[in-house]
C-alpha cells in the first residue's frame, strides 16, 4: 500500500517537471518569433544604407588569476619574524623581566675663582703684548678629572665600586660588570654609570650617577663632590705657591733692573764728571744769553754814538770793535755747544744728552716696575691667606625614590625602530637584486 502511494507521488512530480519544461520551451519560441520582424527591419535598413567597414574589435586580455602566496613572500615573513619580532621580544623580555632596577642621583656644581695680576700686568699689560695667554679653565680641568682613572680608583677604594656592580653579573650581565674586571674595565664602566654634562660658557656642571640602590647612588655622587673639592683645593694651593713664587721672581727681577739702571747712571756721571747735563746746559745757555744782552746794549750805544759823532771818531771805531768781539764770542759759544768735547771721553753735548735721557728712562721704568712688583707681592700674600678657588655646589646629591633606569620603554622603542630599519634595508636590497637579475 505504501509502495503504491510513493510510486504515485513520484509519477506526479515527473509530470509536473515535464509540464514546466514544456512551458519554458513555448516561452522561448514565442520570444524568438517576436524578435524576427525586428531583425528583418534592421536588415532592410542596413541594406538601404551604404556599406561601411566594420570596426575591428579590441583584443580582450585574459583575466588575471587570483594572487597566491609565493615562496619569496614566505621568506619575507620569516625574515620579519627573525629580524624584527624576535629581537624586539628578546630586548623587551630582558628589559622588563631580567634587567635590575637602577636609581639615579643628581648633583651640580661649578668652580669659582679670584684672579690675581702680575707686576708686568699692573705696569701696563706687558704680558698680553708679548703674547702671553691662559691655559684651560678650571672647569675643563674638573670635567676631565671626574672622568679620570684617579677618581675611579678613589671611589673603588672607599665604596667598593666593583663589588656592588658585579653582584648581579650572573642574572643581569648587560647592566653589570664582570667580577674580575681590571681598573681599565672599571674606568670604561664608570663612563656608563656617571654622566657629566658641562657648559663651557657658564661653567656649570651637572653630574648624574646610577646605582643599584638609591643610597649607593647618592654615596657615589657625594664622593664625586668630595673628590672634586679636594682637587680644587690642590689647585688652589698650587696657585698660591705659584702666585707667591711668580711675585717674588718679578720683585727680584725689578730690583735687579733698578739696581742696574742706577749703577749705569752713576757710572755715567763719574765718567762725564757732570751730575746733571741739563743744569750744565742751562749754565752754558746763560752765558750765551748774557752775551746776547751785551750785544743788544752795544748796538744801542753804537746807534746813539753815530747820531752825535762822526764816522772817523775813535769812539765809533771802538764801539764797532766791541760789537764784532761780542758777535764772534756768541758764534764761538754756539759752535762749541754743538761740536766741542765737554768730557774727557770726547763726547759732545748732543750725544751726552741722548745718553743721559736714555739712562733716565731706564731708571724711571725700573722704578715703576719695582713699585708694581711690590704691589703684586703684597696682593699675592693677601690672596695666599684666603681661598681663591672653591667649588660652589648649587645642587646637592639627591636621593631617588623610584627607579628610572634602565629606560625600558625607550630602549624597546629604539629596538623596534632599528630592527625595522635593518629588516627594510635587507628587503629592499633583496628585491633590487631580484629585479635586476
Amino acid at each position: 500500500m505504501n509502495e503504491s502511494m510513493q510510486g504515485g507521488k513520484k509519477a506526479q512530480r515527473r509530470a509536473a517537471q515535464g509540464q514546466n519544461r514544456s512551458s519554458r520551451r513555448a516561452a522561448r519560441a514565442e520570444e524568438a518569433r517576436s524578435d524576427e520582424p525586428a531583425d528583418e527591419a534592421i536588415d532592410d535598413v542596413a541594406q538601404d544604407q551604404p556599406s561601411e567597414p566594420a570596426p575591428q574589435a579590441k583584443p580582450i586580455r585574459p583575466t588575471a588569476s587570483p594572487a597566491r602566496l609565493q615562496r619569496r613572500h614566505r621568506g619575507i615573513f620569516i625574515s620579519f619574524a627573525l629580524l624584527v619580532v624576535l629581537p624586539v621580544l628578546t630586548v623587551a623580555g630582558y628589559l622588563f623581566f631580567v634587567a635590575k632596577d637602577q636609581y639615579a642621583s643628581n648633583t651640580g656644581f661649578t668652580v669659582r675663582s679670584a684672579e690675581t695680576s702680575s707686576a708686568s700686568e699692573l705696569v701696563g699689560g706687558l704680558s698680553s703684548l708679548v703674547g702671553g695667554g691662559g691655559g684651560a679653565s678650571n672647569g675643563d680641568v674638573l670635567y676631565a678629572f671626574i672622568q679620570s682613572q684617579q677618581i675611579v680608583e678613589s671611589v673603588q677604594r672607599d665604596l667598593d665600586l666593583l663589588g656592588h656592580f658585579s653582584a648581579n653579573w650572573h642574572s643581569d650581565p648587560v647592566f653589570s660588570i664582570w667580577p674580575d674586571a681590571t681598573i681599565e674595565d672599571l674606568l670604561w664602566f664608570w663612563q656608563r654609570i656617571v654622566r657629566v654634562s658641562y657648559d663651557a660658557g657658564s661653567g656649570l656642571m651637572d653630574v648624574q650617577v646610577l646605582g643599584p640602590t638609591p643610597e649607593y647612588a647618592k654615596a657615589i655622587a657625594e664622593r664625586i663632590v668630595s673628590e672634586s673639592e679636594q682637587m680644587i683645593n690642590q689647585l688652589n694651593e698650587q696657585a698660591r705657591r705659584d702666585g707667591m713664587a711668580n711675585a717674588q721672581t718679578d720683585l727680584d727681577d725689578a730690583l735687579e733692573r733698578l739696581r742696574t739702571a742706577r749703577e749705569d747712571l752713576a757710572s755715567f756721571r763719574a765718567r762725564t764728571q757732570i751730575v746733571d747735563p741739563q743744569a750744565d746746559i742751562q749754565g752754558r745757555m746763560g752765558v750765551i744769553n748774557n752775551l746776547q744782552q751785551q750785544l743788544a746794549q752795544a748796538l744801542v750805544d753804537y746807534d746813539l754814538l753815530l747820531q752825535t759823532s762822526a764816522e772817523n771818531d775813535p769812539r765809533v771805531r771802538q764801539a764797532e770793535r766791541r760789537i764784532e768781539v761780542i758777535q764772534a764770542r756768541i758764534s764761538e759759544e754756539r759752535r762749541n755747544f754743538a761740536t766741542q768735547d765737554v768730557t774727557v771721553f770726547d763726547t759732545d753735548y748732543p750725544r751726552l744728552i741722548a745718553q743721559f735721557e736714555s739712562l733716565m728712562v731706564n731708571q724711571e721704568f725700573a722704578e715703576r716696575t719695582y713699585t708694581a712688583a711690590l704691589a703684586a707681592l703684597d696682593s699675592a700674600r693677601s690672596n695666599a691667606e684666603r681661598q681663591s678657588l672653591y667649588l660652589a655646589t648649587f645642587v646637592r646629591p639627591t636621593l631617588a625614590q623610584q627607579s628610572e633606569y634602565p629606560q625600558r620603554w625607550l630602549l624597546t622603542g629604539m629596538a623596534i625602530i632599528f630592527s625595522v630599519l635593518i629588516w627594510a634595508s635587507f628587503t629592499l636590497i633583496y628585491y633590487s637584486v631580484r629585479d635586476r637579475g
